[in-house]
């Protein structure tokens, strides 16, 4: 059977299942933000630095969802957007991809695109741990401009609609990179402030006002604009951090951000 195989496990996460497992545990005992989301942002560096960031995004999904996550990546590679139809693998089991979907998203499957890309590759134990039952339809994304994004946000409405499924969204995406702490917690935090009335065009203008470099800014609109049309009013920030609170060094850092759209 065709597969995408871990790309980055032992890189960016371990390799070795019982270390994984307990290493999100750990990330999961944090107390529940205490709401339920629709679609959240979750980060994609390396657990060590953005783990429990993540955790605290999918913990606002109950434990028993067994629906399907729209996990939307950005491309780090330069490909164009497209999809996968092939089962993911993890340390912890393999995780099954909603076929049916993906076939109603009517967007291009390219699964040698995505084979080298951890954008959402570093979701996928998150979601094998914690929702063992549900599947995922990968989405990576190439232009992360407003159009491409409010075009994703149709296609996935669409095949909400044409298949009738539970679905939450998943937009992968870190924020500012290399730069001073102060700077990125100030960009940011400016940034996202926008989300919390989904203001997706004002989320747009003030990235390119600081020239904040959230890698993912496109994942994050396509889920925001999809979240709204399916009634969600609000983005909640729950949780913001740097490389910098691990590491000690504030002169470059990378912001994380776990974000919630209820």
């Amino acid at each position: 059977m065709d597969m995408r195989p871990c790309s980055v496990a032992g890189m960016f996460y371990p390799a070795e299942p019982r270390h994984l497992e307990q290493l999100l545990e750990t990330f999961f005992q944090r107390k529940a933000p205490g709401v339920t989301s629709r679609g959240i942002v979750s980060p994609h560096a390396g657990y060590v630095y953005s783990g429990e960031t993540s955790a605290c995004a999918f913990s606002t999904i109950p434990p028993d969802f067994d629906g399907t996550f729209a996990v939307i990546g950005p491309s780090h590679r330069g490909y164009m957007t497209s999809a996968s139809a092939v089962p993911w693998e993890t340390p912890l089991g393999v995780v099954d991809v909603d076929t049916k979907f993906v076939d109603a998203l009517d967007i291009s499957i390219d699964e040698a695109s995505h084979r080298g890309e951890h954008s959402i590759e570093v979701q996928m134990p998150f979601i094998k741990y914690r929702f063992p039952r549900a599947r995922v339809a990968p989405i990576m994304m190439g232009d992360q401009g407003y159009e491409a994004a409010a075009d994703l946000a149709e296609q996935v409405l669409r095949a909400i609609r044409r298949t009738g499924r539970n679905v939450r969204i998943v937009a992968s995406s870190d924020f500012s990179h290399y730069v001073p702490d102060k700077t990125a917690r100030q960009q940011d935090l400016y940034a996202i402030d926008a989300l919390k009335t989904l203001d997706v065009p004002e989320f747009y203008r003030r990235l390119h006002e600081t020239g904040a470099t959230a890698c993912g800014y496109g994942p994050i609109a396509a889920m925001c604009i999809a979240c709204r049309s399916l009634g969600a009013g609000r983005g909640e920030l729950l949780r913001y951090t740097t490389s910098g609170d691990v590491t000690g060094d504030i002169n470059q850092v990378v912001g994380y951000a776990a974000i919630a759209v209820v």
